[in-house]
């Protein structure tokens, strides 16, 4: 996810039980003009394994250029082609979900990835189609299999839906239905109750979580509980929130120092610091705070609050 899935979001998945991550998407242009800030979304850790990257351009030289730099100067497991993003900013360049509007451009493109890094599994992500008049699934599934994807990861909501609406998980099945590859369901995924009946309702062979991990790392300790039929853990008391809080602010400022982190961590504060009373004033200081420092006594603050809510809980 952009603007979400850097080191400190993903290693803090990781430790809760996600079982593979994936880099926040990069362009294939930036990739091939050596660009700093495409090449920092793409580094990763030996622990974060394994892990994806993800690549959207729609040039299929440059793609499979960027493809075999990524795999030669970085190594990751599998490499992901993204031709699910409904941006405009990236839809109008012909790239992301553009490209299911020309399936001879998605063959040729995948084609060329899959051809330049013959060593690493190449796997896609997609949406159901451009428009409810125009759904590709499960015509594009065979084709991709054909070409040598390993997995294909289907969020069944159109382009033009965006993110509104209802993802439609029957178009989950039928792409399972009609390939012998894994098939990785995406879309409406808000609890572990949600995961376990998207398995039962698509027969996909896993499930891909996003936005039910903002601000809740947790998702993965209680989905791989449940998976494997043990006692789903309890949601995290007030003080774990306040000390993940403070873990991921200590991460995103280590990653990407004092300036830029203390700036990127707010939006995290957003996600983590709701549906509790008192959250909104709680949030409203972390967000809206001056500086580190000013952050770091607000997360105190929270942490003290946090340990007398907690201990109250225990006696009554």
């Amino acid at each position: 996810m952009a603007g979400y899935t850097d080191y400190p979001f993903r290693i803090l998945c990781k430790q809760m039980g996600a079982g593979v991550v994936y880099s926040e998407f990069v362009s294939s242009d930036g990739i091939i003009r050596e660009n700093a800030k495409s090449l920092d979304l793409i580094r990763f850790s030996e622990k974060e394994r394994p892990i994806g990257i993800q690549i959207f351009g729609d040039d299929p030289d440059v793609m499979a250029m960027a493809a075999r730099t990524i795999v030669d100067q970085f190594a990751p497991d599998i490499l992901d082609i993204n031709y699910g993003c409904p941006v405009p900013k990236v839809t109008k360049k012909g790239a992301g979900s553009a490209a299911l509007k020309d399936l001879c451009l998605m063959e040729e493109i995948t084609s060329a990835v899959v051809e330049s890094v013959p060593e690493v599994p190449v796997t896609v992500k997609m949406r159901s189609g451009w428009d409810k008049n125009s759904i590709v699934v499960p015509e594009v599934g065979p084709r991709l299999e054909k070409i040598g994807v390993k997995a294909i990861a289907l969020h069944p909501r159109t382009t033009s839906m965006r993110y509104n609406g209802q993802s439609n998980w029957a178009l989950i099945r039928q792409l399972k239905e009609s390939v012998s590859i894994p098939v990785i369901g995406n879309g409406d995924i808000k609890t572990s109750d949600d995961m376990m009946r998207m398995f039962d309702e698509t027969n996909c062979d896993a499930v891909m979580i996003g936005r039910a991990a903002h601000g809740n790392p947790w998702f993965f300790r209680e989905a791989k509980a449940q998976l494997n039929g043990e006692t789903v853990p309890s949601r995290p008391s007030l003080l774990e929130i306040a000390e993940m809080c403070e873990r991921h602010l200590d991460l995103i400022i280590k990653y990407h120092g004092p300036s830029i982190g203390s700036k990127l961590i707010r939006k995290h504060f957003s996600s983590y610091v709701k549906r509790f009373p008192g959250a909104s004033k709680i949030r409203y200081n972390l967000v809206t705070a001056p500086g580190l420092e000013e952050m770091r006594d607000e997360l105190a603050r929270f942490k003290t609050r946090a340990e007398a809510v907690d201990e109250v809980s225990l006696i009554s």
